[in-house]
């Protein structure tokens, strides 16, 4: 069943509409925000400073000028692209308290709905760049960690890829155990790390004062023209640092704009600087030597605590970024951009803790095959930055449509911070989109496929629902003929889901035509998908008379709910329909789709769409309905 996106505009909001974030205290949810928000940015200090360094030295010797450059370069993109442009900006744009991609895909769409389709296929390309994002981060996150113990010990290098896939395996086999009970100690591990990592910078800032003349911005341009060579690879290496920023957006309606700034402003940003710079001391009191600073910097006992840390820091890092993928994907699945899929449920409290089968499987396979595939986490930092840079687009240019259409700024405002931001994401994508042949075509792969598959779904849907259409009846029509000449009727209510609530059912017409009776009672059902996340029981239910044997019913959900049938038919009551589930049957059509070579699309799209219908979940679970009370009629569609 197709579900419908409504055509109202959604307008932002400050404060989150999730009641269970207001009753928590703003301390706890910072210590959240930790552990789910942070954990990807929280970790790149593994990797992203010896990456730019390397970059820039073309070896293991890098000059006096090459670190200054490198760490300033770092120290500004923090500052203006998360600083700046996620917290001052980006986190204002807010979707009834959700963010995200889609969401901002969503209310940029309901402000601008002759263009829809422009919109819509942008937010594909950003949800698609961000599962890009989902599969490369565990891989190189975990890797990188695990990469520590070859400083302890170089015999440990053949053990390096079997312990982290085995450290990955369990990452993806607890996630049916939901997020709740570990997200317990999420926040407390990486508050532990942050102060870690900000102390072992510090001691060497202590030792060698004068890197903090990196902070002048005239280092990054003496930098780029003394060595314009390699400044332009070294941009992409030192996009490193700022990867997650985009889940500060993405994990906006867990925790709220507040908690998450506040844990910037406060812990994370120091701790990061702290850290780059005590790197950057390190390396200048070794001669310009790079080897692995992360953890060489911590010598002595140090040093394997720091390790374990590191790797429980980027088990975490992974499990949000691949709880972030869940939600994504049931956004997606509300918003009609992919087929049903099956979700369960982790937590009875908390809405946004689900855990989702299929996806899980899928994302630990590719995981796996990009950890085995590329060996070293510096050949999948190639990888990495491409669909975050991408992303980092998508959402400038969604928000730039936010400022003009909904907050209504003047154009010339919007226009300036659009171009500044615009200029640093494109930057950051061109010196990483050179990087394709070696190891960026994986995310880009990743990305193409989903961008594939979502496109065919919407695609293949509106030709499917513009097919059945033309063939159907107008329910009122039918409604008024067989008042006049009623056929055998039955005790009960029949409800025929449909997704087109003006045309009479395949499920009914079929029904009338094979067993030649009808219910007493029979509802036209239709759920449709809202451009907010979440919808109030108030406007849960629109019901509409046609005649005393036909009644029109619509259900509203949110993007970010489960549909629930029978709970929200519960609310019918108040408005007359005494609704009893135990005299009710549910009347879903079952299609079998074929292979039409008239369908309006390739052949091979054609054959694409039937595939992801046949993953579909069953529409029986996915609305919740009792089994006992549906009636299954198979019906031939050739598309």
């Amino acid at each position: 069943m197709a579900l419908a996106n409504t055509g109202s505009e959604a307008e932002p909001v400050e404060q989150s509409s999730h009641p269970e974030i207001e009753r928590h205290s703003t301390k706890v949810l910072m210590l959240g925000a930790l552990g789910v928000v942070y954990g990807d940015i929280g970790t790149s200090p593994i990797y992203a400073f010896r990456e730019a360094l390397v970059a820039s030295s073309h070896g293991t010797v890098a000059q006096r000028g090459d670190i200054l450059g490198v760490l300033s370069l770092i120290i500004w993109s923090l500052t203006i692209i998360v600083t700046i442009k996620y917290i001052m900006f980006v986190l204002r744009a807010d979707n009834r308290g959700e963010g995200g991609v889609l969401s901002l895909m969503a209310l940029a769409r309901g402000s601008f709905p002759k263009r829809s389709a422009v919109i819509l296929g942008i937010g594909i390309v950003g949800a698609s760049l961000f599962f890009g994002d989902a599969v490369i981060t565990p891989a190189i996150s975990v890797l990188s960690a695990v990469e520590g113990m070859n400083v302890v010990t170089p015999t440990f290098q053949p053990y390096v890829v079997p312990l982290t896939l085995v450290i990955l395996a369990v990452v993806f086999a607890v996630q049916r155990f939901g997020t709740g009970g570990v997200g317990l100690v999420f926040g407390p591990v990486t508050a532990v790390w942050f102060l870690a990592i900000g102390l072992s910078g510090l001691k060497h800032i202590i030792a060698d004062p004068e890197i903090l003349w990196a902070i002048s911005p005239h280092y990054i341009v003496a930098f780029l023209i003394h060595s314009p060579d390699v400044a332009f690879v070294t941009i992409g290496a030192i996009f490193l640092a700022v990867t997650g920023a985009e889940a500060l957006y993405a994990d906006l309606g867990h925790f709220g704009r507040k908690p998450i700034v506040l844990a910037w402003l406060s812990i994370v940003f120091p701790c990061l600087l702290l850290n780059y710079a005590g790197q950057g001391a390190f390396v200048l009191a070794k001669n310009g030597v790079v080897g692995h600073p992360f953890f060489e910097m911590n010598e002595g006992w140090a040093l394997i605590p720091m390790v374990v840390l590191a790797t429980a820091a980027t088990v975490i890092a992974s499990q949000a970024v691949i709880s972030g993928a869940f939600s994504l994907t049931r956004q997606a699945v509300q918003l009609n951009m992919l087929p049903r899929l099956e979700i369960l449920h982790t937590s009875e409290k908390q809405s946004g803790q689900i855990y989702m089968p299929r996806v899980n499987l899928l994302l630990a396979l590719v995981v796996m095959m990009l950890v085995v595939g590329f060996g070293e986490s510096s050949k999948l930092a190639s990888a990495y930055g491409i669909s975050v840079t991408g992303n980092m687009l998508v959402t400038t240019v969604l928000l730039y449509v936010v400022m003009t259409r909904i907050w209504k700024w003047r154009l010339w405002v919007a226009i300036s911070l659009t171009v500044l931001f615009a200029f640093i994401d494109i930057g950051f994508f061109a010196s990483n989109i050179v990087k394709v042949f070696e190891g960026g075509w994986a995310s880009l792969l990743v990305a193409f496929t989903i961008v594939l598959g979502m496109w065919t779904w919407v695609r293949g849907s509106r030709y499917l629902f513009d097919k059945t259409r033309r063939n159907e009846i107008p329910l009122d029509f039918l409604a008024g003929n067989l008042l006049k000449k009623k056929p055998q009727l039955v005790s009960g209510t029949a409800v025929f889901l449909t997704s087109d609530p003006l045309s009479a059912p395949t499920a009914l017409m079929h029904s009338l035509k094979h067993y030649k009776v009808l219910h007493e009672q029979n509802v036209i059902l239709s759920v449709v998908t809202a451009p907010q996340p979440v919808v109030p029981d108030s406007d849960r239910v629109k019901m509409e008379t046609v005649n005393e044997l036909f009644m029109r019913v619509t259900l509203t959900f949110g993007y970010m709910e489960q549909p629930n049938i029978p709970r929200a038919l519960a609310i019918c009551r108040k408005q007359g329909w005494k609704f009893d589930i135990m005299t009710t049957s549910f009347f879903l059509s079952r299609r079998s789709l074929k292979a039409s070579p008239n369908s309006g699309m390739p052949v091979w799209q054609d054959r694409l769409f039937i595939g992801l219908a046949r993953t579909a979940a069953d529409a029986t679970e996915y609305f919740q309905i009792p089994t006992g009370r549906v009636v299954e009629i198979g019906t031939q569609v050739a598309i």
